[in-house]
């Protein structure tokens, strides 16, 4: 079965800027917030201060992966040349998504040289309270002006948008203000990161809001839908359950692979992170075809 990463991270060197401050590389893989806590963020066999995109290519083939999306956001620090240098170089395996703070008193110069000049077919939004935009800008209404004119932008320049509204219970995770954004722009592709990240606790709002987003132009990546229900490990039961929701309110051919590499490397093996979704036996195989390469083909590859 051929396989395609739609989450994935090259990061050049950590450069994070988080609801903690700034986060940085300290070696080794460890990174460092500003209030002094530390942790690892990527394997050490990966890199000691970011993740090459050789370093991404070597996990792939090992694990029989064809191509993987490059996406961004604030917990590395926005990698857009780097990601750009990384498609340049191997375009058979890579495409990926620009990101920006359109807060930036010169946005529209950043947006046209990433959209235009450097050709990008996709923006990403990570919102998240966490590492977001609402990590060090606040609230932010999803369905109000501020971000209508991103989706507006990427309407009107045939890119795809994607996003991360973090996790259920905080300020971000804004599902009716989306869906009904979304539902303005139905000429858009959406891609939903971590299939709206449920926790362990979050079986039944899971159920009761994936269906707002039951539209033919929205589809989600499954990205950290295993590691977000820690302490749970390989096989992720609650994880199996997520998936079972998600194929009943959205079917399967909306729900695409990732891993969120590097990170999730550091709690788990990307053999897991893949076979346990594999051998959840809530997808025969056709639909195991749609989730872990022709969805992704379509939305980010054009195939």
């Amino acid at each position: 079965m051929k396989i395609i990463d739609a989450h994935a991270h090259v990061v050049q060197y950590i450069a994070g800027f988080t609801s903690r401050g700034e986060l940085r590389g300290i070696g080794k893989g460890m990174a460092q917030y500003a209030d002094g806590t530390s942790f690892q963020m990527i394997p050490p066999e990966m890199g000691e201060y970011g993740a090459s995109p050789e370093a991404l290519l070597k996990v792939m083939d090992e694990n029989g992966v064809e191509k993987a999306v490059l996406l961004q956001g604030q917990f590395f620090g926005f990698q857009n040349e780097y990601t750009a240098e990384a498609i340049a170089k191997y375009p058979q395996r890579f495409t990926g998504a620009a990101s920006y703070d359109p807060f930036c008193a010169k946005a529209e110069e950043v947006k046209r040289h990433l959209f235009k000049e450097r050709g990008f077919k996709a923006v990403k939004f990570e919102v998240s309270n966490g590492s977001g935009l609402m990590a060090y800008h606040g609230a932010i209404d999803l369905n109000g002006e501020l971000m209508n004119e991103q989706y507006k932008f990427a309407a009107d320049n045939g890119l795809t948008f994607v996003i991360d509204i973090g996790r259920p219970g905080n300020c971000c995770w804004q599902v009716e203000a989306l869906a009904e954004a979304i539902k303005r722009y139905p000429q858009m592709t959406f891609v939903i990161c971590h299939l709206l990240a449920p926790q362990r606790t979050d079986e039944e709002l899971l159920k009761r809001t994936l269906g707002l987003f039951a539209l033919p132009n929205v589809y989600f990546d499954l990205a950290s839908l295993a590691s977000n229900q820690k302490p749970e490990v390989y096989p992720y039961p609650t994880a199996v359950e997520h998936l079972k929701t998600a194929k009943k309110e959205v079917g399967a051919d909306r729900l695409m692979f990732g891993t969120d590499m590097p990170s999730n490397l550091c709690r788990d093996s990307y053999a897991h992170l893949k076979d346990y979704i594999i051998d959840s036996g809530v997808f025969n195989r056709a639909e195991l075809e749609d989730i872990f390469y022709n969805s992704a083909a379509k939305v980010y590859f054009g195939e």
